[in-house]
């Protein structure tokens, strides 16, 4: 909740909380663990069309970080996403249109949700493919933009099984 109301206190239009971190937290609970997996990273994701400019992540990252300073945040607006993933996947990729269509490609289904916390505390959903491979702690390609071997290089790294035991990791 923290880390919810530090993002919601930076005034940005769309923004989430997402991807691995809020896997990791639902997996640890389906698995009855009662101390927390340390996140590689908390994804912030933002979008803002009007200003691409990398400086602005980073000066978002470090008001996070003044906020919570034992998170190891992420920040990345997605509306920018298409200038530089090329360079970073071998492939490039279409200008993204909202928040909600950026966590869409996001590498799996089980991966591809977030968060958000409103001014009275509520919180948002945003999971394009629903919550089923969450829950069901299933891991699967998103083929909307991860290709086979950025996947399966991405299983490999994650561990996801050897972390999550009861977690099926589909490699088709």
């Amino acid at each position: 909740m923290a880390a919810l109301r530090a993002g919601r206190d930076l005034g940005l239009a769309q923004w989430c909380i997402g991807a691995g971190a809020l896997r990791n937290l639902v997996w640890d609970a389906l698995h009855g663990y009662a101390q927390p997996t340390a996140p590689a990273d908390v994804d912030f994701a933002y979008f803002c069309a009007e200003d691409l400019d990398p400086a602005r992540d980073a000066a978002l990252q470090r008001r996070l970080q003044q906020r919570c300073p034992g998170l190891p945040w992420e920040v990345t607006n997605q509306a920018g996403v298409h200038l530089w993933f090329e360079a970073h996947f071998g492939h490039a990729v279409a200008p993204l249109k909202s928040l909600d269509e950026a966590v869409a490609t996001w590498p799996e289904p089980a991966t591809a949700v977030a968060v958000w916390l409103d001014g009275d505390d509520a919180l948002h959903l945003i999971a394009p493919h629903g919550l089923a491979d969450l829950l069901g702690m299933r891991i699967r390609r998103n083929p909307v933009r991860v290709s086979v071997e950025t996947y399966r290089q991405r299983c490999e790294s994650k561990r996801y099984v050897e972390r999550w035991p009861r977690v099926v990791v589909e490699m088709g």
